[in-house]
């Protein structure tokens, strides 16, 4: 595992990140308020393999982008690769529960509206636990569905660059997973990425029968003879299968899903630190107190500790 772990602990123990130094280093970002909930990463799949590495990987993003923040991976019950580090969200939060803990925030590993939604806030509400929102709509996933197709030589990699690849689509579908919902929230995102694109981009759901090949006939219809798929899918929540069959069935060629591409994991990131409660003076307090004890055991001159402490400001940051 990847998570650092006390043996018998409900939740991995917070690994507090050091505290670059020298003239040039990158500025610092908001700290994890101490005694602040975990983050769950609630993942709509049995643990296996391929869940696993996705969700680890994500999770490594995470914690690059916020040093300090206690994660662990919360799967459905149930599947043939689970192995006895795995634990279900329902584990987690009886884990929490008997041991005292905060609820942890519980974060949906999905891009939109999706079934496994309904039983998550069903669990939750049993302990009282936040639920944020789907990771999308949102720029983010634009800009990594956008790469994914450039990767499979599908779409360029950027506007500016006007060299012509032949295989470029001229029409794209974003598919995803969670039914027609799901397809309307993916709309939002596909306005987005043809705007990237420069070409028409269309949304629909895996899921629903003849939807993906409903989108491909559209398109050709207005006009493109090169459409091609794109998965607005991370991975675990959707069954590989789907993306196969509806790439067999409509001709097209598609990228691969989003795993874990590092804009998924700054989406979780930044989704956590939303749904954290905003800090007492107290704690804006204490983290000042904090910041300049740094700055004094680091040997910073006073005059320089002082203009450290002003500029982070009241907010700590």
């Amino acid at each position: 595992m990847s998570t650092a772990a006390i043996p018998g602990a409900p939740l991995p123990v917070r690994t507090p990140g050091s505290r670059a130094r020298g003239r040039h280093r990158r500025p610092e970002r908001p700290e994890i308020p101490s005694g602040a909930p975990a983050l769950v990463l609630a993942v709509p799949a049995t643990a296996g393999p391929e869940s696993r590495s996705v969700v680890e990987e994500l999770l490594s993003i995470v914690r690059t982008e916020q040093n300090g923040v206690r994660t662990a991976v919360g799967y459905l019950p149930g599947g043939e690769g689970a192995g006895d580090e795995d634990r279900t969200v329902a584990e987690l939060l009886a884990a929490a529960a008997e041991a005292g803990l905060p609820m942890p925030v519980l974060v949906p590993l999905v891009p939109g509206p999706h079934t496994f939604l309904t039983e998550l806030h069903a669990l939750a509400a049993e302990y009282g636990a936040p639920v944020t929102d789907p990771l999308g709509p949102h720029p983010l996933l634009a800009e990594a569905v956008h790469v994914r197709l450039s990767e499979a030589g599908l779409a360029r990699a950027d506007r500016a660059r006007l060299f012509a690849i032949a295989t470029a689509a001229d029409g794209v579908v974003l598919t995803t997973v969670g039914g027609e919902d799901a397809a309307a929230a993916a709309g939002i995102t596909g306005v987005l990425l043809a705007a990237r694109l420069a070409v028409p981009v269309v949304a629909a759901a895996l899921d629903v029968p003849g939807s993906v090949a409903a989108a491909v006939n559209h398109l050709k219809e207005t006009g493109s003879q090169r459409p091609a798929l794109a998965p607005l899918v991370i991975g675990p929540e959707a069954d590989s299968e789907l993306l196969a069959t509806a790439a067999e069935e409509t001709g097209c060629p598609s990228a691969a899903p989003l795993g874990s591409y590092p804009s998924v994991g700054q989406l979780i990131a930044s989704t956590y630190l939303a749904a954290l409660p905003a800090p007492s003076p107290e704690d804006l307090a204490r983290a000042e107190a904090e910041a300049a004890a740094a700055a004094e055991a680091e040997g910073a001159p006073e005059g320089v500790r002082g203009a450290h402490a002003a500029s982070e400001g009241p907010s700590g940051q």
